[in-house]
């Protein structure tokens, strides 16, 4: 879920995945994630089996792995944050300690959003927006150039929606609640209908962002998928635009702005957007008839193959498992299935990474026929049930307790003026 070009080599000594993993105190698995977020360089010798890496890079790795941490290694520096909401533990994640996966097997992304909220299930939930709130997200986006990006969109129609509530403020929970159960269709909503495409405001959420999406005609099989995708995707823990969120709410943001902090953050390409980064991909192999070229031109160009390896999961993604085997009861999803299997098998031989769900959602854009941008929109708008549910949480919290001191590290003072 990331793009960023990774370090240049540097000629020395050359160490071994064993060897690598042993210096920054993390499992092998580990080592290939640092490569695929542009941390490290790998490179494959001639006549060799693995890869290997420069031991002053490793170094320089070790170090400020230590510094960040304050003395972990292998921890990376994140912050931790105390949360009873999700916990992603080896190929598995949890959303209150039921299996996530599992959840999105048998509830809608409604449900499983009131699960994670509240701890409780109810069957058969739909959430709706009144009129006067969705018409005037709704001048708000048309007024946006047509160009606009959904994320763009998703962020002014947030604001808007925002403008329209004067109790905005009211931290309570069930304030909050009713915030989001209002906002999020109101985000749907606001998006402009695909040409040619039926479009429905009532019904199951899934349903109403199909037609925002595409034109084609919805069947069940691939509703099913999105609806599941959007389960899914609810939360994943400290995410970037988690944390985002979370900082706006210690400052006791209100819940739009909380979630326009988590928008603001998604849009970017390591992010959100990275599937339409395997969107773009798979349509290319899709063109080109195999992946080998594909892959070649990536690697050249000094970067990582989109859709592939998570920090988080030594093995295959559980969300891209999931949607994987939903995708193939989905008509016309074979072509694209078959192209991300490709691409699996072929950056294999390079480094082992197992496919994430930005590939996942990639192989339902391309066969479902939407933009490049529909997993980033997807992305968005199931993530914001997430996000009011880390709100609530922050609330509870010491306000501003998300304030960290800068380590200063430039010029010490005092200094003369500049001339």
């Amino acid at each position: 879920m990331h793009d960023q070009e990774p370090a240049p080599g540097r000629p020395g000594r050359r160490l071994s995945t064993k060897e690598t993993a042993e210096a920054l105190g993390v499992k092998p698995e580990t080592v290939y994630a640092y490569v695929s977020r542009g941390q490290l360089s790998s490179r494959r010798e001639p006549g060799g089996r693995g890869s290997t890496f420069d031991a002053k890079e490793v170094e320089a790795l070790a170090r400020r792995n230590r510094r960040e941490s304050g003395g972990s290694p292998g921890s990376g520096g994140e912050p931790a944050v105390r949360t009873r909401l999700t916990l992603i533990d080896k190929d598995r994640y949890y959303f209150r300690g039921v299996d996530a996966v599992e959840l999105a097997a048998r509830h809608s992304y409604e449900e499983v959003a009131e699960w994670l909220w509240t701890g409780r299930m109810r069957p058969g939930i739909t959430f709706t927006a009144p009129d006067a709130t969705v018409a005037v997200a709704r001048r708000a986006v048309d007024a946006l150039p047509e160009h606009t990006a959904p994320t763009d969109r998703l962020r002014v129609a947030a604001i808007a929606a925002a403008a329209e509530d004067p109790l905005r403020f009211d931290l309570s929970e069930e304030a909050v609640l009713g915030t989001a159960r209002v906002l999020i269709p109101t985000l749907v909503a606001a998006l402009p209908p695909q040409p040619f495409a039926r479009h429905h405001d009532e019904g199951p959420l899934a349903h109403r962002l199909w037609g925002r999406l595409t034109g084609r005609e919805a069947d069940d099989a691939s509703l099913r998928t999105l609806d599941t995708a959007l389960a899914l995707l609810v939360d994943h823990d400290l995410a970037a635009s988690t944390l985002a969120v979370r900082v706006a709410a210690s400052a006791r943001a209100h819940a739009y702005a909380a979630v326009s902090a988590g928008l603001g953050v998604i849009e970017g390409p390591l992010h959100g957007a990275a599937s339409g980064l395997a969107h773009r991909m798979l349509q290319d192999v899709l063109e080109r008839g195999t992946a080998v070229p594909v892959i070649a031109d990536e690697l050249r160009a000094g970067r990582r193959v989109p859709g592939l390896g998570h920090r988080l999961y030594p093995g295959e993604d559980p969300r891209a498992r999931a949607l994987f085997a939903l995708l193939e009861r989905v008509p016309r999803a074979e072509p694209a299935l078959l192209a991300a299997r490709d691409v699996v098998a072929t950056t294999a031989r390079h480094t082992p990474l197992h496919a994430n769900v930005d590939l996942a959602l990639a192989v339902l854009t391309v066969s479902c026929g939407m933009p490049a941008t529909a997993g980033e929109t997807i992305f968005a708008v199931a993530r914001t049930a997430g996000w009011i549910a880390h709100t609530l949480e922050e609330y509870g919290e010491r306000p501003l307790r998300m304030r960290p001191s800068g380590h200063y590290v430039g010029p010490r003072p005092p200094q003369p003026l500049p001339e």
